[in-house]
């Protein structure tokens, strides 16, 4: 299996691909609480949420770092072997959407510790309201790239007749 070298190490891609995997689902978690804590917004978990707001966005950038590493380096290869076997809507619907959609999961990401740091969340109602929209939205988008792409993952096991 291919892998990069780190530190004088052999990283395997499916540690690289894995650790792109839990930094989203860690990043959809962590702005799902960001989207209860501003539903019950007061003095006394303001700063909860700004942190976790941060995580957020924090793990969501490294998904994308990671993520970027292996759509460059890694996903080619599987590339082929999905366009070339019994499920090639995998990649040019589920990839092709990820490819695409993702951009505005950083953007969102990178909002929220914007929107959770205003002076005005514990009683101002239109800027909880765009919080809750921006958390809101981007655990949706986390749930989809990660159900997209586990059907990416299917196709490329379709794809080497397993």
């Amino acid at each position: 299996m291919p892998g990069v070298a780190f530190g004088g190490t052999r990283i395997k891609a499916e540690s690289i691909l894995t650790t792109h995997v839990v930094f989203g689902m860690l990043g959809t978690l962590a702005a799902m609480w960001v989207f209860v804590e501003m539903l019950n917004v007061s003095e006394r978990n303001i700063r909860r949420m700004i942190r976790m707001s941060i995580v957020t966005t924090t793990f969501i950038w490294l998904s994308f770092l990671f993520g970027g590493y292996c759509y460059v380096f890694l996903y080619p290869a599987d590339k082929a072997v999905i366009l070339a076997g019994p499920q090639p809507w995998a990649h040019s619907v589920c990839m092709e959407v990820k490819e695409h959609l993702f951009f505005v999961l950083l953007l969102l990401s990178t909002y929220l510790p914007v929107i959770a740091r205003d002076g005005n969340m514990i009683r101002g109602r239109d800027i909880r309201r765009i919080g809750l929209a921006v958390a809101g939205s981007i655990v949706f988008l986390g749930l989809a790239m990660g159900r997209s792409g586990s059907i990416v993952s299917l196709g490329v096991r379709a794809g080497l007749g397993g």
